[in-house]
């Protein structure tokens, strides 16, 4: 069973270092563009604020979510441009405060949530606690393009694992989302967390391996960067196969040979 109330902590403390690179920079530095094709800072935290009051609105109130989500697929350019203009027109520090509002919200009504409820997404249904973990994942990407974009870097904590995690659990929807069916090959995944521990999934027999730094996996998985310029070492021919469009976020297949996704929801 998943511990929601210490992923709640997690998704705040997500929150709180992306919030942490960006409180003092210049205004200008709003409007600088990212590697997500098209995206400044401000439209990468527009996109997680946006994200989290959906999440929220899912949790909260399951029938208008779904409303709201037919409008939004039934146009998903106007979409997306809804989704980056929420925080345009506005202050940089008035965005952020936005993006806390909006976290708080989401935690709240992930705690209020009944127990072993299931809400709708973009995607299938999922667990509230697989709700707030994905939007640890969403913050850490998203934070990622950030960081890049300021030429920072962020602290490495022990919730890297949560966005490990979500890209091995999608390999499946990965083959699926390009029309592809999933191998049944048995995948072992070794890495090394921030504090030097080994993290393992799969058995430990398994041909198909990768192995390697949990950041390194961690920005392949959320299509930051490319296989090929990380130290990841990957063996078997599934194994190279996946790592080469492993996609942990929901949405259309991504151009990996760009290694970076603008839309990561």
């Amino acid at each position: 069973m998943a511990d929601l109330p210490a992923l709640c902590r997690d998704v705040l403390a997500e929150h709180d270092d992306l919030r942490a690179i960006l409180v003092d920079i210049p205004p200008d530095d709003w409007e600088r563009p990212t590697p997500a094709a098209g995206w400044t800072i401000r439209d990468q935290i527009s996109h997680l604020a946006y994200f989290d009051a959906a999440a929220r609105l899912s949790m909260a109130d399951p029938d208008a979510f779904r409303a709201a989500r037919v409008e939004a697929v039934a146009d998903i350019e106007k979409f997306v441009e809804a989704t980056l203009a929420y925080g345009r027109g506005i202050a940089g520090a008035e965005l952020l405060d936005r993006f806390a509002g909006e976290r708080r919200g989401l935690v709240e009504a992930a705690l209020a949530a009944p127990e072993g409820v299931r809400i709708p997404w973009y995607g299938p249904d999922m667990a509230v606690a697989s709700s707030v973990t994905a939007r640890i994942m969403e913050t850490w990407a998203h934070g990622q393009d950030v960081a890049d974009a300021l030429g920072v870097r962020r602290p490495l904590t022990g919730r890297l694992r949560h966005v490990c995690d979500i890209g091995i659990r999608a390999r499946p929807f990965s083959y699926r989302n390009r029309g592809l069916d999933p191998p049944e090959t048995p995948l072992r995944v070794e890495l090394t967390g921030p504090d030097g521990g080994l993290w393992e999934w799969g058995p430990s027999g398994s041909a198909d391996r990768v192995a390697g730094s949990a950041l390194d996996f961690a920005l392949v998985v959320t299509q930051r960067r490319l296989a090929a310029d990380t130290a990841l070492v990957v063996d078997g021919d599934d194994a190279r196969t996946w790592i080469a469009f492993a996609q942990a976020f929901a949405g259309s297949p991504t151009d990996t040979d760009r290694g970076r996704t603008a839309l990561a929801s």
